[in-house]
């Protein structure tokens, strides 16, 4: 019996020009009413994705691909893991290595040098709901205080394959591969590029997932997960059934129990939660 909806944002819930499908809020509705709870497992900040956690009414919230849970309903903080020195150091190496776009996300702000790729994208789409942190190098000011970073973000138009088996050889930390190429070009800033999301050691959307449902005492078997994108991978493994959406790319739906007929913007997310939610 399903007791639990874990979901992406971006891509699940969300299209890319921000929108959300009228068939998309129905569902969302739905839940509500049946008193189900929504958890956004998303690799955004807490601060990127208050407002729309609030408008989608979710119950609780997993936040930089599992750096933080909180309870949106109380506001408690449940969980949260920030980068450690020993954990940071290898990614600033590499960066200067190959010469990688760097920012960083804090509780609050994103710290960048100059906005160029996802933190361009973001300062389009959320003006006003994190800080922007504009500094002169990104590396020094890291290096330099002692600001809990949350995650970090490695940035290029060139294939990252090679970066990633770099700071893979140091076994530190989470990394998530992302390529906004082809079909899944950023649309919002008009560019195509890939990104390393490096996250604490071990932590990801499944772990997360996994340390709320031990929190609510749930089982694995209550749970349902939708998501897009690789780094929902991990929360398909946490749930018994794992959804990706027709727009997901080939490896997510590999992983998949179902996958819809419907993308992003034709309800993806609402064919999911009635195919296994059905009245």
């Amino acid at each position: 019996m399903i007791k639990l909806i874990a979901s992406d944002l971006d891509g699940t819930i969300v299209s890319d020009n921000n929108s959300i499908s009228q068939d998309n809020l129905k569902a969302i509705n739905d839940l509500k009413q049946r008193n189900i709870p929504l958890v956004i497992c998303t690799g955004k900040t807490y601060a990127l994705s208050k407002d729309l956690c609030q408008k989608l009414h979710a119950s609780f919230g997993i936040f930089g691909n599992g750096s933080q849970i909180i309870d949106l309903t109380t506001g408690k903080e449940i969980s949260k893991a920030v980068l450690s020195h020993d954990e940071i150091q290898p990614c600033l190496s590499v960066a200067k290595k190959y010469n990688l776009h760097i920012h960083a996300y804090t509780e609050n702000s994103i710290i960048t040098s100059k906005p160029l790729y996802m933190d361009l994208r973001n300062s389009i789409l959320f003006p006003n709901e994190v800080n922007f942190e504009i500094v002169p190098s990104v590396l020094d000011y890291i290096e330099n205080t002692n600001t809990p970073i949350l995650k970090l973000i490695l940035s290029s138009t060139s294939n990252l394959l090679g970066v990633k088996g770099d700071l893979e050889q140091s076994d530190k930390f989470t990394i998530n591969h992302i390529c906004k190429t082809g079909i899944y070009k950023d649309l919002v800033i008009d560019k195509e590029y890939e990104y390393l999301d490096i996250s604490p050691n071990n932590v990801t959307k499944g772990s997360a997932l996994q340390i709320l449902s031990n929190y609510l005492h749930l089982q694995k078997e209550n749970i349902l997960s939708i998501g897009d994108n690789i780094n929902d991978i991990d929360m398909f493994k946490a749930s018994s059934i794992g959804a990706a959406l027709n727009n997901a790319n080939d490896t997510v739906k590999s992983y998949a129990s179902f996958v819809t007929k419907n993308s992003v913007e034709n309800g993806g997310f609402a064919e999911a939660i009635y195919k296994f939610l059905p009245y």
